[in-house]
């Protein structure tokens, strides 16, 4: 505005008032480009920002995928044939061994040391928790708080 007002008092003190209204149009004209402008540099950066989060919500996703298989991996490969789930407990258990009561009659039983122990109901052991957490999730084994 500054400078039309400066370009319309040049053209009073030179005398030249018949151009007063091709500069305020030439004025406004420069505001509207102005605003366009402002408008398509706010729309791009949006549109900009939206494909960031895309491309960057989709690297997220790979690379959440690829973790996942990682680590199924990885807790198969440790604890013998069913492997453990590491993602279970969020704190670490107090003991390595836990005492269960055997709920049903579910027969022998090996742990990795090569012991077998019959698993009938009503009976007490003292078990590797990660081999009887299964048990204990079908319902076989009971853990004794004590």
């Amino acid at each position: 505005m500054v400078n039309c007002l400066h370009s319309i008092n040049e053209a009073k003190s030179e005398g030249k008032s018949e151009l007063i209204p091709t500069i305020k149009f030439r004025h406004c004209c420069l505001l509207r480009n102005q605003r366009c402008i402002a408008a398509y540099l706010y729309v791009s950066f949006f549109q900009r920002q939206e494909t960031n989060w895309t491309e960057d919500g989709r690297v997220m996703l790979e690379w959440f995928n690829q973790y996942k298989k990682s680590l199924a991996t990885f807790m198969r490969s440790l604890g013998g044939e069913e492997g453990l789930d590491i993602t279970q407990d969020m704190k670490p258990p107090k003991s390595l061994y836990i005492e269960v009561r055997c709920l049903k009659d579910h027969g022998e039983f090996e742990i990795d040391d090569g012991t077998i122990i019959l698993l009938k109901k009503n009976s007490q052991h003292f078990l590797p928790r990660w081999k009887c957490e299964q048990l204990i999730r079908q319902g076989v084994l009971e853990h004794i708080m004590s």
